[in-house]
């Protein structure tokens, strides 16, 4: 469709007025006579029924485990510029991502904008995040290798300190590649919960129509965005839900560790709506707030 054409395109309610997120998890999503509807089977946060959902009013619905969906539910979506994702439970895996936005351009075209700025815009941006993180502004350098150095040798306490406040023996942070089954139980835990926050910082960048391949503290990978956001809470719900993974392992270890991180990490998403806060930090980010002093204020 042409945009614009007819005026159906503006016909729409706008993403800013719609209110964001719909979690549905073990059910159906159909169509009847026009409308939307989801056939819970029953969980613990829904009854079992039948629910008419105002897609007109959501700006994006996530499927969890044990949900179908039918082909009109998609056309009707789409035709109204619903998004839909599928993600595991309490948002720790992304398996499909629309292309979809909120409605318009304008933080894609912020964030293409400053990132294309040159080296010092995209290092204002990156020294605003570490801010956020770290709780002080890193001294103004021209390289980002220099800065994540600094992030680096900060970090090092943090994860002692973290180790020390849940009782796991830490030996630093020691990461293969090759053999990530190798590293000791602390080390897969990090690895685990940080795959989990990554998605869930995913489905924030999916949300908000940003560029997941443009990062400006990550360079090289093409979700380097995604990890940007997702590192923004790794003090916070990465490395808390690590090691209580391994502590709760440690208890019953005939459950798997990774498992036991990942429930860790779905239970702060839906506590402390960790989506939501990565949507704000990504809109924060981008304002047209213009400091040098990069997150006083923010």
């Amino acid at each position: 469709m042409l945009v614009g054409r007819l005026g159906l395109e503006t016909a729409r309610i706008p993403h800013a007025d719609r209110h964001g997120l719909l979690w549905l998890g073990r059910g159906h999503l159909q169509v009847e006579a026009g409308t939307l509807h989801f056939m819970a089977a029953g969980s613990s946060e829904l009854s079992p029924g039948d629910y008419q959902i105002p897609f007109q009013g959501i700006s994006m619905i996530l499927l969890g485990p044990g949900t179908t969906v039918s082909h009109d539910a998609l056309r009707l979506l789409a035709r109204h510029g619903t998004g839909l994702i599928a993600v595991g439970s309490d948002g720790v895996r992304l398996y499909s991502a629309p292309p979809l936005g909120p409605g318009d351009s304008a933080l894609a075209r912020r964030h293409a904008t400053v990132w294309a700025s040159g080296t010092r815009e995209r290092i204002r941006l990156a020294r605003r995040m570490y801010a956020w993180r770290l709780g002080e502004v890193l001294p103004l350098k021209n390289d980002i290798a220099i800065l994540r150095g600094m992030e680096g040798a900060r970090m090092k306490e943090t994860y002692r300190l973290l180790a020390q406040r849940f009782g796991i023996d830490w030996h630093g942070r020691h990461y293969d590649r090759d053999n990530p089954t190798a590293a000791d139980l602390p080390n897969q835990a990090i690895n685990h919960a940080a795959t989990a926050v990554e998605a869930a910082a995913t489905i924030a960048v999916a949300a908000t129509g940003t560029i997941p391949s443009l990062g400006f503290i990550h360079e090289d990978s093409a979700n380097a965005f995604c990890l940007d956001i997702a590192d923004l809470f790794r003090d916070s719900v990465t490395l808390p839900s690590a090691f209580q993974g391994v502590r709760d392992h440690l208890k019953q270890p005939q459950v798997d560790l990774e498992r036991h991180v990942r429930r860790g990490c779905g239970l702060i998403f839906r506590k402390e709506g960790v989506i939501s806060s990565m949507i704000d930090r990504i809109k924060a980010l981008f304002s047209d707030e213009d400091s040098d002093n990069s997150g006083r204020g923010t």
